[in-house]
């Protein structure tokens, strides 16, 4: 069972917006740390953004003002609203989720979803 599932993605042209969002399996834990992150052609893959069970959110510097991370801990789900997107948005996106605490990198994020493909034209 995939842990994570990621919908939303599409093509849009610049300025305007998409909301991923993100549903979590059975496996994945109503406390966990959810967060986002996107991986643009021929470039690392970069955190987004991440929020805490609590509701504590943590963003990229440069994204913070028009990227707006929330969940649902009823139904394990986060979501991603991206408002003003810029071509430079243009990336796959990835949910991820740990059920730890919310101080891991990425490289110890625990689940992961296969990722949205995000498509941003000038």
């Amino acid at each position: 069972q995939v842990p994570l599932v990621e919908s939303g993605g599409g093509s849009v042209q610049a300025g305007g917006s998409l909301r991923l969002s993100c549903v979590g399996s059975g496996y994945i834990s109503v406390t966990a740390c959810m967060a986002w992150f996107r991986q643009a052609p021929g470039k690392e893959r970069e955190e987004v953004a991440r929020i805490t069970y609590g509701g504590i959110t943590t963003y990229t510097t440069s994204l913070r003002g028009r990227f707006t991370i929330s969940r649902d801990n009823t139904k394990k789900n986060v979501y991603l609203q991206m408002n003003s997107l810029k071509p430079e948005d243009t990336a796959v996106y990835y949910c991820a989720a740990d059920r730890r605490d919310c101080y891991r990198v990425q490289a110890d994020f625990g689940s992961w979803g296969q990722g949205t493909q995000v498509t941003v034209s000038s």
